[in-house]
C-alpha cells in the first residue's frame, strides 16, 4: 500500500495565500490585477471546490456589477496553468492551491455527498500512473486522478443512520 509522500511546504491561508500567489504568478512575468486579486480571494475563500458560475455571482455582487463568467474563466484557466488553483475535472470546479510554488501531480478525494475535494500528494502513485502512460506511448502533461466516493464524516453519518 503507498503511502502518501510528505513534502517540505508550506500550506497557505488567508493573507500569506494570496501574498504566496501573487508572488508566484508574478515570478511567471504576469500581472496580478485587481480582478485577479478578487476571484483569488473568493476563490480561496470556498470550503469546497467552486463553480466559475459560483465565483462569478460573488464577484458580481462584491463589485456590484455584473462581471462577465468567460472573464472568471479565464482567469481560473491562467490560475491552474500557473498552479494557482487546481481543477477538480469530474466536478468542473476548482480549488485554490495551498502551496502555489511547489508542483505535483493531482490526487482528488472527492466526496459523492458533501462535495468536499482533499488534495493528496503520493509522488509513488503519480509516478505509476505516468510510467503507464509512457508504457502506452502516451506523454501525460498534466495527470488528475479523482476517486470518488465518501469523506470520514460522511461516512461516519450513513453507518450511525
Amino acid at each position: 500500500m503507498a503511502i502518501a509522500t510528505r513534502h517540505a511546504h508550506a500550506h497557505h491561508r488567508g493573507a500569506a495565500l494570496a501574498e504566496a500567489a501573487q508572488a508566484e504568478l508574478e515570478s511567471r512575468g504576469e500581472q496580478w490585477t485587481q480582478l485577479r486579486s478578487a476571484v483569488f480571494d473568493i476563490l480561496s475563500g470556498f470550503e469546497k471546490p467552486a463553480s466559475a458560475y459560483d465565483i462569478t455571482e460573488q464577484l458580481s455582487a462584491a463589485q456590484g456589477r455584473r462581471v462577465a463568467a468567460n472573464s472568471v474563466y479565464r482567469i481560473l484557466d491562467l490560475f491552474v496553468g500557473s498552479n494557482l488553483a487546481q481543477r477538480i475535472e469530474s466536478a468542473n470546479a476548482y480549488i485554490a492551491n495551498p502551496h502555489p510554488g511547489c508542483r505535483h501531480d493531482c490526487i482528488f478525494l472527492v466526496c459523492d455527498c458533501c462535495g468536499q475535494a482533499t488534495h493528496v500528494d503520493d509522488d509513488a502513485v503519480a509516478a505509476k500512473v505516468r510510467e503507464a502512460a509512457e508504457a502506452a506511448g502516451f506523454v501525460a502533461e498534466r495527470p488528475v486522478i479523482e476517486v470518488h466516493g465518501r469523506c470520514a464524516d460522511c461516512a461516519a453519518k450513513a453507518t450511525a443512520s
